[in-house]
């Protein structure tokens, strides 16, 4: 149906209808009007799988949902750094959702990862926006290529769980921008998802339902949003308010105190119909994109395939984090003991809403049966923390009689969900002990985690191996059996820091789970931003992950080093397998700014990309960089800005590590905002080419009168080497002193008078054109 005919449809409707339209029907459905036949749809949680619900008043799976495949979590799959994987995992999510007359899948959840604290981490991407964004639009693009639509959230700034439905999170604009923001814009403007979903939290002080800021200025009317906005479920403050700020549709429903409200606003002229007709329009438009659009024949979920999809997803985003000694991949023909309960039921997806009523899922254990020769003890129980001795015993026992021993371990589910944060970084201490009792009789140790977000390691030095897995989904099992053994070769990075402490996090100082208001008083320094501008030791960084194989950089170039932040660059360079191998790598390219008027990270991720190369064979990576990989958020100006200067492209190993770096200088073509006056510095007049000018040519024609424009007049007689060392120090003096010196100080010392400076700064201001 096109936009006209939804228009004059809209009109036929009763205030009372429009109301209706603009709430959910029950818990899971929405739209509908026998009266002039508007279909219903539903829409469904799963980020990483699909909880159709049959309960239609069950929420957080409390209630069992029907059977279907539960595939990697956020965590995991963001450490693929794999567009192409990303898309893959949406286009099966898109054609289950067909199979099950799902028409909008609520996801993907794509918050910052402000802090490892975060109880929901395990839904989310990244501490980076550029790469959760990415990540974002490409299973955007995935699930609505299947003619079934998504809900990116949750929109904005809900980076905790404790005190989510009131908290406000208290951010500058410019770490909005930058961090906050980022993701979600490069998500609209990519991949035109079809809703977006708001969060429970204020942002400085309004709720996020009834911002306008957000919920119309940037999404819609900057970054060109042309969906629906609906709320998380029960997120609605203030239903006027809300629908007035840009939110849609209020979910769950029916909300009849709420469509009483609106229709008493509407009636008493309070609340504008119009408005009300938008939110109408937009909704019924989604509706009939998905009624009417692309569908399959006989549409069919297909477990097994599907299965098979996760465990390749969760092969392609595993992180070797340590392989000492070349311990892995292990020989299949050696006798290898896996220990630890997660070798028999593996902890594989995350609690809350997103939780997955999984038709099948294969541990390593059973992936191993019949493929090498293992020995299983159970090692520990996952609903205590404390250490069964004899469960212990055993697994030393076991150990000793083994090549190898492999111990599955990770954090329990009610370590971490939604609802709660965590208030640690540590692992159960019976899981910790564990490790420590068989590394001490078993020298090849190998430990799989399975975790959703960072977490300490106080036996990393005593183990020979270490595999990330993360929360890897149903196959997680037959995935981490194909890594250990070599069938695949790991490639994913981490697409968070792990730091050695948790009072080392940027947001240490600052988070506290039990107040009302988040102050965001690292800013822009999340994640890699803060620890490798502060030059802090972690215990892995940010885009870090080990190969079978071994990869070489060279030929790193680009297509000009001097530009303007109107032109793109281009940047290219050689990536080289030199091991034995086939694999893929990860290549990272971070811009790092000159020291410039505000302060920035040290460097950060502007590009990304995976290749695959067989062993010998060398490619190609090249990227586009635009204004946006060398500016800033400007509060001033209101705009993103460049300053001009010489910039590092930086090719990374990860963010602690560059491995080659060019250095192009860009130009900025914006005019200056602010005009000059008596308080302008030299230094900030001397970075500006034309007012530069200007002043030069003021000193010039006072020089004879001395004062500060004679200060640094060369001495008319060939000094001694004691002078020249004195001058030296008073050069760099004199020019330290100039440059934060403001002009008024001229007229201090004599040498100008203020009818003269006055002048000067007219002419400084005309110089702006």
């Amino acid at each position: 149906m096109d936009k006209p005919a939804i228009t004059k449809l809209v009109r036929e409707l009763t205030i009372a209808e429009k109301a209706a339209i603009c709430t959910g029907r029950d818990f899971w459905n929405i739209g509908g009007c026998d009266r002039l036949k508007i279909p219903k749809v539903c829409v469904s949680d799963g980020p990483h799988g699909l909880r159709r619900q049959e309960n239609l008043g069950d929420y957080l799976g409390v209630n069992q949902s029907i059977r279907a495949v539960c595939f990697p979590a956020g965590c995991a799959t963001a450490s693929s750094f794999s567009r192409k994987t990303a898309r893959r995992l949406g286009e099966t999510l898109g054609e289950e959702c067909q199979a099950m007359s799902v028409s909008t899948i609520l996801g993907p959840a794509m918050n910052i990862k402000r802090t490892p604290l975060c109880g929901r981490n395990f839904e989310y991407y990244s501490e980076d926006p550029l790469l959760a964004g990415n990540l974002a639009a490409a299973l955007i693009r995935g699930v609505q290529s299947k003619g079934v639509g998504t809900s990116i959230k949750h929109f904005l700034a809900n980076n905790q769980e404790s005190r989510r439905m009131t908290n406000s999170s208290e951010a500058d604009e410019r770490t909005l921008r930058e961090i906050y923001l980022t993701a979600f814009e490069i998500a609209v403007k990519q991949a035109r998802p079809w809703t977006v979903m708001c969060s429970y939290n204020r942002i400085n002080g309004t709720y996020a339902s009834e911002n306008p800021l957000f919920l119309q200025r940037i999404l819609r009317d900057e970054w060109g949003f042309d969906g629906y906005v609906m709320s998380d479920w029960g997120a609605v403050n203030d239903r006027i308010k809300s629908i007035q700020a840009g939110l849609d549709l209020e979910m769950p429903g029916p909300s009849l105190s709420n469509q009483q409200r609106l229709i008493d606003a509407v009636e008493q002229g309070t609340l504008s119909e119009t408005t009300l007709d938008q939110a109408c329009e937009r909704i019924l438009t989604i509706i009939y994109r998905f009624t009417e659009g692309l569908r399959e024949p006989e549409p069919a979920f297909n477990y097994d395939r599907d299965h098979a999809i996760s465990r390749q997803i969760e092969e392609d985003s595993m992180v070797l984090l340590k392989n000492a000694g070349g311990i892995l991949p292990l020989d299949s023909r050696q006798p290898v003991a896996f220990i630890g309960q997660y070798a028999r039921a593996p902890r594989y997806q995350g609690g809350g809403s997103s939780h997955i009523n999984s038709y099948r899922v294969e541990s390593a254990l059973e992936a191993a049966a019949g493929q090498a020769k293992v020995l299983f003890a159970e090692g520990f129980h996952d609903d205590q923390d404390q250490g069964d001795p004899k469960l212990v015993q055993e697994a030393v026992a076991l150990a000793q009689t083994a090549q190898a021993a492999v111990i599955f371990a990770g954090l329990p589910e009610r370590y971490e969900s939604e609802g709660y944060d965590r208030t640690h970084l540590n692992m159960p201490e019976n899981q910790n002990q564990l490790i420590e009792a068989v590394a001490k009789v078993q020298p090849n140790t190998i430990v799989v985690l399975h975790n959703g977000s960072s977490i300490l390691m106080p036996w990393l030095n005593q183990v020979k191996a270490v595999l990330e897995a993360y929360l890897g989904g149903q196959a997680v099992g037959a995935a981490v059996f194909n890594v250990l053994y070599g069938r695949v070769n790991p490639s994913g990075r981490l697409a968070e820091t792990f730091p050695l402490r948790l009072e080392d996090t940027p947001a240490y100082l600052s988070f506290n789970p039990r107040s009302d208001i988040s102050a965001y008083r690292e800013g822009v320094f999340v994640g890699y931003r803060y620890y490798s501008s502060k030059n802090q030791p972690v215990l892995f960084p940010f885009g870090y992950g080990l190969s079978y194989t071994e990869f070489r950089y060279d030929g790193l170039s680009v297509d000009k080093k001097d530009l303007t932040d109107q032109e793109t660059l281009h940047v290219a360079v050689n990536v080289s397998n030199i091991g034995q191998r086939p694999g893929q790598e990860v290549v990272q390219l971070y811009v790092a700014p000159p020291q410039g008027q505000v302060c920035r990270p040290v460097r950060e991720l502007k590009a990304f990309d995976k290749i695959f190369l067989q062993p010998g064979e060398t490619g190609t990576v090249s990227f586009a960089l635009d204004q946006r990989a060398f500016a800033y958020w400007s509060e001033a100006r209101q705009d993103w800005l460049v300053e001009s200067g010489a910039y590092q492209i930086q090719i990374c190993r990860h963010a602690a590590l560059p491995l080659a770096a060019v250095s192009v200088f860009v130009h900025s073509t914006a005019p200056r905002f602010r005009p000059y006056h008596l308080n302008s510095t030299f230094g900030d007049i001397m970075a500006d080419p034309a007012a530069a000018a200007v002043l030069q040519a003021f000193r010039s024609q006072h020089l004879a009168q001395g004062g500060l424009l004679g200060m640094t007049d060369a001495p008319a007689t060939e000094p001694d080497s004691q002078s020249v060392a004195q001058s030296a120090i008073s050069e760099d003096m004199i020019a330290a002193m100039l440059r934060d010196m403001p002009l008024r100080q001229l007229q201090s010392f004599g040498s100008v008078g203020r009818a003269e400076l006055e002048q000067l700064v007219e002419e400084l201001n005309q110089s702006r054109g």
